[in-house]
């Protein structure tokens, strides 16, 4: 083979890899194991853009590394392949979303397997298929039958509570459970009915039905997530979302929260990623206050985290969602409140959350009583305060919280500012009005001041000590069609698990992908959509699950994916344990990793895992941009100038097609033949040819800077592109895409093709004894590629190659013991070719059972100096010497040398000084 036919190699291997399962993974006990995995893909019709494997491509090179270190590597894929866009489809066209979401795998999975992945996709999973997703339903039945033990501190089954339901009530019962759930003893539990019974049960189950505020959005029918909602419309065809109740399922995440924040301690993620989550759990530790509102039996609580404050109150604040506050609505603020809170209560929380500088506000006419000394303050609904979040209620204090200061400010109410004992911290100077000195609780502002307010409250019934989080429960529901069917049947309008023998419960067949006539789910067309019991037929839930169910426990799959009996195989489940290298987007921080990290925990509690948290080390990825470019239109008319004339005329920027651009010039003819209306374009050059401008921009569709890995693949082959992402930059940081750079990575992939070819295109290798300076080389790359391999630094272990291959080539090497190692070297990176050259050494195996070469420090260490021989202050002379001689050893060849010589013209030096591995200074 004369050239390097990168397309015939390719093809070769890929067939070769995928007849002889090279990537096969199955536990061997005989070798430790490494799990690395990315975080797996939805597969949308566009397919993959060059941005998309980055994180692939970098999991792959460590996976074959390891592989080479004597690993066992399980590297699978897979695909989260529920989810809102095929739905949306579906709706539009009504083809069933499945075959949408297959034409889309089958799409993925080709250009995934173009680039030569070392996946094993015998373990390929798809959270769409029913064999797949009976265990997430089987992981939501075990959470509706568990509950949250404090004592035990983990999940115990619903069936040892009911037990001590019935032999003692719920009085000693330390367990996560709704708030204001009411104390019953043993009698009172078998005086309940059987509906009775079930409700009270569903106020400590895992997972349980409740009246919920959600981010309805009536275009699109379904629910949908703060992540999937911005400024108050959603992200996919921008239609108005509304706050509204409804019922929905939900997931005590909350019953984890303090193991969630202790786990992050285990872990080796990024910090950025690991505050991210902190924030987003947002452990606080305070005190719960009951504010009794002035001539009425309603109370407020509020949870505050800096009691001692409560003399600073001016105002109570409720979130417009609270039935609350259109409760305490008096007639002569009714109008202007009703306004504002219907504006206010669909906004989502998110951007309430982010929003800093909107201040809006009502007041309720309503009032409080400070239980501390019986004033009256007023209470008012602001958007800042959020339902979800403690009790939906804040006492505002404004001289020592900045968003209640600045709300004050707006609304012109009362500012104080409380300065007894060490309020410093969090007090804002010079924004005080009163100062409040109040002896009645100076005792109180001491160092464990909140302890002692703590006390007093729970002395007076006014109040109790409280552990606060930010994270909410987990709404669990999406009234869509194309998503996991919920196992559950409704009995007297209460929730009741369809038997386990009877998963997968599968979608049904419905008409259309829309909402029923009536407003129900999708499913709710489906004819019979019923589940039978020895007692009748009874309706199933028609909302299915959201797309996070699946993507939380997809790691576990791949380790057993075929098992139809069990979750997992116990033997396989700890043989692999947790992911040791996950790459994939910080966007997930905290949505994916909490909920995967939740449902870990929990299915650790269940004894069915051995490990607690699925990702012991993670790399966030950063993005791939798209390099834009752009022709130049004279303002008016149909003729294109280049960039380097554009100045000359009226001109306004057009982006292109960049895969018609060519570092940077114009193919003039595809050009034309891109849209109809350029078919008479003109073209005034530069030297014959047209020069685009640039701009580094995100990849997108409207930009027309995506780039196609097909493409790329096609024009350089999968080696290059492999190659040339990992050289882009550090896989952390976001960086441009620029093809133009591409050829320098084609080059170097040639050159190392050359080395084992002679010019005329032929195979030879020699089985002579490697120089010092051959085998210098090589170990310079094969010891930047560990270190680089253990601090995950790619782009360099790209560049040690290429300073290598130039080494060996001007040192013309062609030895054995050289090529065969510097083969094993870059085959992470470009396996295609290395398995070729491999072969063509003679080898009838894949090169991923060869040995990585190991490093040698004594081929770097340099035996000869070269000296720089210095007379009179200037360089005359360079001696090249073994760095072994001794100082008069030194003197004497440079004294023989005839070089030195003739700069001495004869005379004996004054001075000899010499500094051995250094320099020789001579004076005359």
């Amino acid at each position: 083979m004369a050239e390097y036919n990168f397309r015939e190699i390719e093809q070769k291997w890929q067939a070769y890899w995928e007849k002889n399962q090279t990537y096969l993974a199955e536990p061997n006990p005989d070798k430790p194991k490494f799990y690395t995995l990315d975080m797996f893909p939805y597969p949308s019709g566009a397919g993959l853009h060059v941005g998309h494997p980055l994180g692939y491509i970098a999991s792959d090179i460590i996976a074959r590394f390891k592989r080479l270190k004597g690993f066992n590597v399980l590297h699978p894929m897979g695909y989260d392949s529920f989810g809102l866009p095929a739905e949306q489809y579906a709706i539009q066209t009504g083809q069933h979303p499945a075959i949408t979401t297959e034409q889309n795998i089958t799409r993925y999975t080709e250009q995934l397997k173009n680039i030569g992945f070392a996946f094993d996709w015998s373990k390929e999973v798809r959270t769409s298929d029913p064999s797949y997703y009976k265990w997430t339903q089987w992981i939501f039945m075990q959470l509706f039958n568990s509950y949250y033990d404090q004592d035990a501190d983990k999940a115990l089954s619903i069936d040892s509570l009911i037990s001590r339901f019935e032999k003692e009530g719920n009085k000693n019962v330390k367990a996560v459970c709704d708030d204001e759930t009411p104390i019953f003893s043993h009698l009172d539990w078998k005086a309940f009915t059987e509906k009775e019974k079930q409700e009270m049960l569903l106020k400590y189950r895992l997972t349980f039905l409740a009246e919920t505020t959600v981010n309805w959005c009536a275009a699109l029918g379904t629910v949908l997530s703060n992540d999937e909602v911005k400024d108050g419309f959603s992200e996919r065809g921008g239609h108005p979302v509304e706050r509204k109740k409804m019922m929905q399922w939900s997931m005590r995440i909350t019953a984890y929260a303090d193991r969630l924040l202790q786990g992050l301690e285990k872990v080796d993620w990024s910090e950025p990623i690991k505050e991210m989550q902190r924030n987003w759990i947002g452990k606080s530790i305070g005190a719960e206050v009951t504010f009794q509102v002035k001539d009425s039996a309603e109370t407020i609580k509020v949870f505050t985290t800096r009691v001692d404050t409560i003399f600073g109150v001016t105002y109570l604040a409720l979130a417009p969602e609270s039935d609350l506050a259109a409760a305490l609505i008096t007639e002569d603020q009714r109008a202007t409140a009703e306004a504002y809170i219907e504006v206010a209560k669909n906004r989502s929380e998110r951007e309430r959350m982010s929003d800093v500088k909107t201040i809006s506000g009502a007041f309720t006419g309503s009032y409080a009583i400070n239980p501390f000394n019986g004033e009256e303050i007023q209470i008012w609904v602001a958007d800042y305060v959020l339902a979800g979040y403690g009790t939906g209620a804040v006492m505002a204090v404004p001289a020592h919280d900045e968003r209640d200061y600045n709300f004050a400010k707006h609304f012109g109410l009362e500012i104080r500012q409380v300065i007894e004992g060490s309020m410093e911290n969090g007090s804002f100077p010079g924004k005080g009005g009163l100062i409040i000195n109040s002896g009645f609780i100076s005792n109180l502002y001491m160092k464990d001041a909140m302890i002692k307010a703590i006390e007093f409250l729970e002395e007076k019934g006014i109040g109790k000590g409280k552990i606060q989080f930010r994270m909410r429960d987990a709404i669990f529901t999406r009234q869509r069609y194309w998503g996991e069917p919920l196992p559950v049947y409704f009995k007297d309008g209460l929730p009741y698990l369809i038997e386990e023998k009877d998963l997968p419960l599968v979608l049904p067949e419905v008409d259309k992908y829309l909402p029923t006539e009536d407003g129900a789910p999708p499913l709710g067309r489906a004819k019979d959509w019923t589940y039978r019991t020895s007692e009748g037929e009874f309706p199933l839930e028609m909302s299915t699950m959201p797309g996070w169910a699946g993507s939380s426990w997809y790691f576990f799959r791949y380790m057993d994916p075929k098992n139809d009996t069990e979750f997992v195989d116990k033997a396989k489940a700890d043989y692999w344990g947790a992911v040791d290298l996950y790459i994939g987007g910080s966007e997930h921080a905290t949505g994916h990793l909490l909920y995967s990290r939740f449902w870990t925990k929990f299915l650790f509690d269940l004894g069915v895992v051995s490990i607690d948290e699925p990702f012991q080390k993670m790399i966030n990825q950063g993005m791939i941009q798209g390099r834009s470019n752009f022709v130049y239109r004279i303002k008016g008319e149909n003729k294109f100038v280049s960039l380097g004339l554009k100045d000359q005329y009226d001109t306004s920027a057009m982006h292109v097609d960049v895969n018609i651009v060519y570092n940077d010039q114009l193919n003039l003819d595809k050009f034309k033949a891109w849209r109809p209306d350029l078919a008479d374009a003109e073209f005034i050059l530069e030297d014959g040819k047209y020069y685009c401008g640039s701009e580094v921009e995100k990849m997108s569709k409207s930009k027309y800077n995506v780039v196609n890995p097909d493409d790329i693949i096609e024009r350089y082959g999968a080696d290059t592109l492999r190659s040339y992402e990992m050289f882009l930059g550090p896989l952390e940081q976001f960086k441009p895409w620029n093809t133009n750079g591409i050829d320098g990575v084609f080059k170097f992939l040639r050159k190392l093709w050359n080395l084992y070819h002679t010019p005329t295109g032929e195979f030879q290798v020699s089985d002579e004894t490697p120089t010092k300076a051959e085998l210098k080389a090589l170990h310079k790359a094969i010891k930047k590629m560990e270190e680089d391999m253990e601090n995950h630094s790619f782009n360099t272990s790209v560049s040690s190659f290429m300073i290598c291959v130039n080494e060996l080539t001007a040192l013309k090497s062609n030895k054995r013991g050289i090529l065969e190692p510097l083969a094993v070297l870059v085959s992470p990176y470009a396996p295609h070719i290395a398995e070729e050259l491999w072969s063509l050494l003679g080898h009838s195996t894949s090169i991923t059972s060869a040995t990585f070469p190991e490093f040698k420090e004594e081929y770097l260490i340099e035996s000869n100096f070269e000296y720089p021989v210095m007379i009179n202050g200037k360089m005359r002379a360079k001696l090249n010497l073994p760095l072994s001689l001794t100082v008069p050893e030194i003197e004497k060849e440079a004294m023989a040398d005839e070089t030195v010589q003739k700069w001495l013209e004869g005379k004996a030096p004054k001075k000899v000084i010499i500094v051995p591995g250094k320099i020789v200074n001579l004076v005359i």
